[in-house]
């Protein structure tokens, strides 16, 4: 428009009395974070550490020798028995392995990965940045968040996020005062305060609780820990957990394990989101599917943004043809062929948040 076509409007509109149409109010700001939680069944260097049992993941040259022969013929399992005496976990199939699942990470976002992936079953910080470094180098995760715990196998949950920490984070372990002997298979739930680009604060929680063969007493326990943990957070957090809740179908179904212990605390992702996925762990000895791996949700008690889980957001990962079995199930890495990524889906969701007008 021109200055004596614009004058004229604004002459009209004074000789006719009329007010000029209002302007559009600004939309309210608005951040949406994607979430992915995934258990990578078992990713390990092959070095020895001390103090972990993680014999099994070594390259077979250094398995050649009595005393390990000695304490792997100690394990009843006999699967595990022959991993550790027969497994080949050298450089080549942690290559294959760091590539299948960075392959997975890259379903999410067009490519880009979600921007908080919260890990179960990594060995330590080493070779999680590695994974970061050679193989997501180009998505912009930060360094690795990992706390070392005290699971015996030497198994850690973790973090990576490109989002920046808010401070320091933080293992709070599982303590079971009625299982004692249990104690070397748990994992302590790894907290992470991140911070949005509006400078609120998103608590994640990373967790992996006991195994569905222990008694539900554990898991049980394992709920309360992380309730808890939520319910000591200043109200302005919003607060997110995910990871291998060890949930069974039969065992939600029997115990109603969600209903008591995870419903009056968190909105559960796959409930609102994801209705035709069957679940992201398949047990082949009863032909069942649960969801053992779970993204969990609460908005801040109070804050200037409203939070909510976005239900078309929630998905399972499971897009790659490495991931499915022939059966269309969940396939474990196989290090004698090189095949398979985890016996675990990912979840993914996305969270959205909107400051309050």
């Amino acid at each position: 428009m021109t200055c004596k076509k614009a004058l004229a409007v604004v002459l009209i509109v004074a000789m006719c009395g009329c007010s000029p149409a209002p302007l559009p109010e600004a939309a309210p700001a608005s951040v949406s974070v994607t979430v992915m939680s995934f258990n990578v069944q078992n990713l390990f260097d092959n070095v020895d550490d001390p103090g972990k049992d993680d014999k099994a993941y070594l390259p077979i040259e250094a398995k050649q020798h009595d005393a390990h022969i000695a304490e792997c013929n100690t394990i009843e399992v006999d699967s595990w028995r022959d991993e550790c005496l027969h497994l080949d976990w050298n450089d080549s199939i942690i290559e294959q392995k760091l590539g299948v699942l960075a392959a997975t990470i890259r379903q999410v976002n067009d490519g880009a990965g979600a921007d908080i992936i919260a890990f179960q079953e990594v060995e330590n910080a080493s070779i999680l940045n590695r994974l970061r470094n050679e193989k997501l180098a180009d998505l912009g995760y930060r360094p690795a968040i990992l706390i070392e715990g005290t699971d015996t196998r030497g198994i850690d949950v973790a973090f990576l996020s490109r989002l920046p920490l808010a401070g320091d984070a933080r293992l709070h372990p599982l303590l079971i005062e009625e299982y004692p002997d249990r104690a070397g298979d748990t994992r302590g739930v790894l907290q992470a305060d991140f911070r949005l680009p509006d400078g609120s604060i998103l608590s994640g929680f990373s967790v992996h609780f006991p195994a569905p063969f222990h008694p539900t007493a554990m898991r049980i326990a394992a709920y309360r820990h992380l309730a808890r943990l939520r319910d000591a957070l200043p109200d302005d957090h919003h607060a997110f957990a995910a990871g291998d809740f060890n949930t069974t179908s039969e065992e939600d179904a029997r115990e109603g394990l969600l209903e008591d212990y995870a419903r009056p605390h968190w909105t559960v992702a796959h409930e609102i989101g994801c209705k035709d996925c069957k679940g992201s762990y398949f047990y082949h000895r009863d032909s069942t599917w649960s969801f053992l791996d779970m993204i969990l949700f609460s908005p801040a008690r109070g804050a200037e943004t409203t939070a909510q889980i976005r239900g078309d957001s929630v998905f399972i990962a499971n897009r790659t043809p490495a991931q499915r079995s022939e059966n269309g199930t969940p396939e474990r890495f196989q290090a004698a062929s090189g095949t398979g990524v985890s016996d675990h889906w990912p979840v993914v969701a996305t969270f959205q948040f909107t400051v309050k007008q």
